[in-house]
């Protein structure tokens, strides 16, 4: 064995930090410990009925063999009206490939926008599984930070020094993970600018798309034919649908874009999951009040959330406007007992009991990240928990 060897690009693969919390918490529960957790990025509602029971139908009719690579015409169609309808957009059946989740499309589309040493900008704080997937394309993360006092908004004047003769895209990630930004429409007119003049990709995450609160979502495509034209737009199922185990998303990409990362994805996984898909098509067909009712439910616990985080001495808490996390500044609390924030959410884990993401993770430092897919009781506990904690420091 010692003369077998992993590729170098083994080597630059990092464990999900969210997900080894989630399992830690999960182990700690199994050991008879009351975990509240505030780490995983799913909603805890139920998968609407209606789509669980397409699923169940396509398997009970042998809907179980492979489909067209890029999707099922009936869910390409689905997406392409639910796009142009609802987003603004002016796509067709052609530009949507329908992948294993929104983060399959994110990897999908590193793999084919991407060289060595081609850079691509984050915004900051960002989900750290996009600056993974750029290396792991062979690509750089170029970093702009967003600052908390601006509700994690960047300026253009930011974005536009960080490109260089080497960037080939700019990702855009509104509502945002971790923060719950969302970018305004005039931000998004300017970075639509900048690309026009550059000649650089927009990848634009829109899978918290539904989930905003009394602002405006604005999908970066629909400004215009010369932006959607240079736009790769991302959605999903998981989070607006709360389906996150079915592992259904999609990308909307000009055509010849588009027919590259289904050429690509026939080489690495084929098809979405067949009577998975079936299901996709019943959520786009659901009554607007259905996803409604959790959005207000979202709206109750961030209000919720934030105003106990709120409560406790010496922490900053940016109010966000979308998807449904909380990035609270435990700064005040790092020095001689907790040199990081990853020492703070160990320690929470460990005394507390209350599972969190470090900020850091995201390029955060100093914050965490709670999830407030969690019940009302579940909320006010955990805070709760955090206080007493802190106040015995």
């Amino acid at each position: 064995m010692s003369n077998l060897h992993l590729s170098d690009r083994a080597g630059l693969l990092k464990p999900s930090p969210t997900l080894g919390i989630t399992a830690k918490a999960n182990a700690m529960r199994t050991q008879g410990v009351d975990v509240v957790s505030f780490a995983a990025g799913e909603p805890d509602f139920n998968t609407p009925a209606s789509i669980c029971q397409s699923a169940i139908d396509a398997l009970n009719q042998g809907f179980t063999k492979y489909t067209p690579s890029a999707g099922i015409p009936a869910l390409r169609d689905a997406i392409t009206a639910k796009l142009n309808t609802e987003n603004g957009l002016r796509t067709t059946p052609g530009q949507i490939v329908v992948s294993c989740g929104a983060k399959h499309s994110v990897f999908n589309t590193m793999q084919v926008i991407l060289n060595p040493g081609d850079e691509v900008i984050l915004i900051a704080p960002y989900w750290m599984t996009y600056a993974e997937q750029i290396i792991l394309a062979g690509g750089t993360p170029v970093v702009v930070h967003a600052r908390a006092e601006d509700n994690f908004v960047p300026d253009i004047a930011q974005l536009s020094a960080a490109v260089t003769a080497k960037t080939r895209a700019i990702l855009v990630n509104s509502p945002s993970n971790p923060t719950g930004a969302v970018l305004p429409p005039a931000l998004l007119q300017q970075i639509a600018d900048l690309a026009l003049a550059k000649k650089l990709w927009i990848i634009s995450d829109e899978i918290y798309e539904k989930l905003v609160y009394g602002v405006p979502q604005l999908s970066i495509a629909s400004l215009s034919p010369e932006v959607e034209a240079q736009t790769i737009t991302i959605n999903g199922f998981s989070k607006s649908f709360s389906m996150t185990g079915w592992r259904v998303g999609y990308a909307s990409a000009p055509e010849q874009l588009a027919k590259a990362m289904s050429n690509f994805q026939d080489q690495v996984t084929s098809n979405p999951t067949s009577f998975a898909q079936r299901g996709a098509v019943t959520a786009l067909a659901l009554p607007p009040d259905d996803v409604e009712a959790m959005r207000q439910e979202f709206a109750a616990r961030r209000d919720l959330i934030t105003g106990l985080l709120a409560d406790i001495p010496r922490v900053k808490v940016p109010i966000p406007d979308g998807a449904f996390y909380a990035f609270p500044d435990f700064s005040a609390y790092l020095g001689d007992r907790f040199a990081t924030d990853n020492d703070l959410a160990a320690w929470l884990l460990e005394t507390a009991h209350v599972a969190c993401i470090p900020g850091s993770v995201f390029e955060g430092a100093g914050h965490l990240r709670l999830s407030y897919a969690a019940s009302r009781e579940n909320i006010e506990r955990g805070v709760a928990r955090i206080k007493t904690a802190l106040s015995q420091i």
